[in-house]
């Protein structure tokens, strides 16, 4: 793998999700406060080399703090992690020895606090923020032994402990925010990529069946001579190819609205150009109007699969309130034949309903597509768990 993949898993890793240039721009505006240790360590009266010593120290603590707490978040190695932890107590250490009691360094280990908090996992960042301060506080308590760490030092430090405990709550908080809305955005696209491949399966499917039947009845009429016939089914061929370019048009755009008396209009003549008898009923009127569409989509999808696969003489379509039934005299599928793509895209759309879809065998042989919406009752015991 490429060290650009590299970098790029790692910078997902990060609970932050801040940019180099948002994390420089805090982090160095935090580090300004180091700034005075780093002209009290040059200006002091100590020697030369206790002073570029000091110096060197706040420096290498402002950028462990700086860059080296960056690259922590972003890998998220807990060995590199608590390598840091250790290398920015071990300076800040040296700085409170270096500088003694009387210019305070005790306080700079807030830095060490928030590389902490920042490194550390939710679950466990309060203990080790207590850990890490009652480290400090006791350092802070062996090395200025002669003044003593008082009262409001501790207060202090654990108030700023606090501060920054919280200031990256709000910093991982906003961060899970923003992969919230990012997943919410991918899971719209994937929804809007499935409706169009269900519709699109719903609308070619039976078109181009369609199509492809009455060329082949338009064919034999013309080998046979009838050519009058002919004209009528090739007319016809047009009509449907207008209307599915329509329908994918209106898919596209999400504005198609199947119509169950339309699509059992459809499969009549689909059925009389595939020499196939056709049983189908008269009326949709029985129908409440928020099932018809779902219902209108069964009707193209069990017959479509009438004609294609089946070799069915015969196709009965049986419409009540509450389901509709599509049954052939064909050869049907084996048992345990995997739903296909348009089967799949039933049984969401039913669903969507309160209802649910069964395919497979018929007890008096051929091929049977029952859906049904249950009734209210039955749907949600059916969604309570058992006991």
């Amino acid at each position: 793998m490429s060290s650009t993949t590299g970098d790029a898993d790692e910078l997902v890793r990060d609970p932050t999700r801040m940019s180099a240039k948002r994390w420089y721009v805090m982090a160095g505006g935090w580090s300004l406060l180091l700034t005075p240790w780093l002209y009290i360590g040059a200006t002091s009266d100590r020697p030369p080399v206790v002073r570029v010593l000091l110096v060197t120290t706040v420096v290498a603590y402002i950028a462990c703090y700086v860059h080296g707490l960056f690259v922590a978040m972003r890998r998220r190695q807990p060995a590199f992690s608590a390598a840091l932890v250790l290398v920015m107590a071990a300076l800040w250490a040296v700085m409170v020895v270096g500088f003694g009691p009387q210019d305070g360094a005790v306080y700079t280990v807030s830095y060490v606090i928030v590389t902490v908090i920042a490194l550390v996992p939710s679950p466990w960042t309060a203990g080790a923020v207590a850990l890490a301060f009652g480290g400090a506080a006791g350092i802070g308590w062996l090395w200025l032994a002669g003044e003593g760490v008082t009262g409001p030092d501790i207060l202090g430090m654990l108030a700023i402990s606090i501060a920054m405990l919280g200031q990256f709550r709000l910093i991982r908080a906003n961060s899970e925010l923003r992969e919230a809305r990012e997943e919410l955005a991918r899971l719209a696209v994937s929804a809007e990529r499935e409706r169009m491949a269900r519709d699109l399966h719903d609308v070619l499917g039976h078109s181009l069946t369609t199509i492809t039947v009455k060329a082949g009845l338009a064919r034999r009429l013309l080998e046979s001579g009838d050519v009058g016939r002919a004209g009528e089914e090739v007319t016809d061929v047009e009509q449907l190819g207008r209307q599915a370019l329509a329908e994918v048009r209106s898919t596209v755009s999400a504005n198609r609205v199947a119509s169950l008396g339309r699509e059992l209009a459809g499969a009549r003549e689909a059925l009389r150009a595939a020499g196939i008898e056709a049983d189908l009923p008269a009326a949709v009127d029985d129908v409440p109007p928020d099932r018809q569409q779902a219902f209108a989509h069964v009707v193209r999808e069990g017959v479509t699969n009438t004609i294609r696969h089946s070799g069915a003489g015969r196709c009965a379509v049986r419409l009540t309130p509450m389901s509709v039934e599509i049954v052939d005299d064909g050869v049907g599928s084996p048992p345990g034949t995997p739903a296909g793509h348009g089967i799949s895209g039933l049984t969401e759309r039913l669903a969507a309903v309160g209802g649910r879809v069964e395919a497979g065998p018929a007890p008096t042989g051929g091929y049977r597509l029952l859906a049904e919406v249950l009734p209210r009752t039955a749907a949600v015991r059916r969604r309570e768990p058992a006991g």
